[in-house]
């Protein structure tokens, strides 16, 4: 006889700080691999957040220098990478707002890009904030 509050789904729950996840075997460590050229960043939210494995609502971040400017962020890899994936996130939980953000790659040592990505973001802190 079946447990009738059983759905089958195989779970468990995680551990306090446990929502980490290892590095996936395929996963670039950017910072070993690469220098990051930014445009700006505020003190308080350094470019280095990027990187930190801190993610989620609230987390740290990085933010740029100057509101209502573009932005510009380079990862420069130290030998050319395969990526399959990118992951980010993008968090505005004080005002309304739309971001673009656009993904550019270069295989000729940066004197051309060619566009892979482009995606908007719109943020009202009373509807959708992350």
């Amino acid at each position: 006889m079946s447990d009738p509050h059983s759905s089958g789904l195989r779970k468990r729950q995680l551990e306090p700080g446990g929502a980490r996840s290892a590095r996936a075997a395929d996963e670039v460590d950017v910072a070993s691999c690469a220098t990051i050229a930014y445009s700006s960043e505020d003190p308080a939210h350094p470019v280095e957040h990027l990187l930190d494995g801190r993610s989620g609502p609230g987390a740290t971040r990085w933010i740029g220098a100057h509101p209502n400017a573009i932005e510009q962020i380079v990862v420069e890899f130290d030998q050319a990478q395969t990526i399959s994936r990118l992951v980010y996130e993008a968090e505005e939980a004080l005002r309304e707002r739309t971001q673009e953000v656009r993904v550019e790659v270069s295989d000729d040592g940066g004197r051309t890009y060619r566009q892979v990505l482009v995606q908007e973001y719109t943020f009202s802190p009373k509807g959708a904030t992350y």
